[in-house]
């Protein structure tokens, strides 16, 4: 029986690790892998099968003999012109069809500011958020210093725990944002943040992604439970440092 050249083999097995991720992500867990993270995966994969496949000299011969008699064999000149002029071309017709825009609609629609309950329950109190107010927002007139403070210690709260999804700069690009599907929100943007009321950001950060509500689910969210982390003062602090940074003022059931 004829021994499967070892290019190929790598070939082979790369090809089964990406088919795999991708029905185990489809299939099994009914998600879309992000591109970014497949990408990633894929390059540590591949990265991980020429290491092993190149452990010894020997086998690192097998693996490049095809290569190196395709590139200096005479006889093989038409089938080397071939592949050289069919690689460019793969690669640009990948980049370009990979960069089109997409005028298909989404697979799922995501709901960004979900009707939010009359009252929630959190901290072991239940809460009316039609007139729950953020207790340290009077402090931005009565005593401008402390609220600074307060906005301060609001940041070092979410430096520690939220900025790596939601970013440094509050645009949701922090160092695990493409890891989540959807990806966070930009709070940057005047479409967030700056059109919601603090009760509602206190009521989706206490609750997170479980405490959205039962109507017009699956609802998509990796927003953690807040409330079983930080304190009810931290979460408030966070609060304002959000609408401090981003320069949004909070919406208000009075004005509104």
């Amino acid at each position: 029986m004829r021994k499967i050249p070892r290019l190929l083999q790598a070939v082979l097995v790369i090809g089964f690790v990406y088919a795999a991720f991708v029905v185990v992500f489809d299939v099994f867990l009914e998600q879309v892998i992000p591109a970014s993270l497949l990408t990633m995966y894929m390059f540590f994969v591949i990265a991980g099968v020429f290491m092993v496949f190149t452990f010894t000299e020997e086998s690192t011969r097998e693996l490049v003999a095809p290569i190196k008699a395709l590139v200096e064999d005479p006889s093989r000149k038409a089938i080397r012109n071939i592949v050289f002029a069919v690689l460019p071309l793969a690669v640009a017709a990948y980049t370009y069809f990979s960069t089109l825009p997409s005028y298909q609609a989404p697979v799922e629609l995501r709901s960004i500011h979900p009707a939010p309950p009359s009252t929630v329950r959190a901290f072991e109190k239940r809460y009316d958020l039609l007139t729950l107010e953020n207790p340290f927002r009077k402090y931005e007139k009565e005593d401008p210093e402390k609220f600074k403070q307060l906005v301060v210690e609001g940041g070092n709260v979410y430096t520690s725990n939220c900025q790596f999804c939601h970013g440094d700069k509050l645009d949701g690009k922090g160092p695990y944002a493409q890891g989540l599907n959807p990806v966070p929100l930009n709070f940057q943007d005047v479409g967030t943040i700056a059109q919601l009321q603090e009760s509602f950001l206190f009521w989706r950060i206490a609750t997170g992604g479980p405490g959205l509500p039962k109507e017009a689910t699956p609802w998509s969210s990796s927003m953690p439970v807040w409330q079983k982390f930080l304190t009810e003062d931290e979460i408030w602090k966070v609060i304002l440092y959000l609408y401090d940074y981003t320069g949004h003022q909070p919406r208000s059931w009075q004005h509104d």
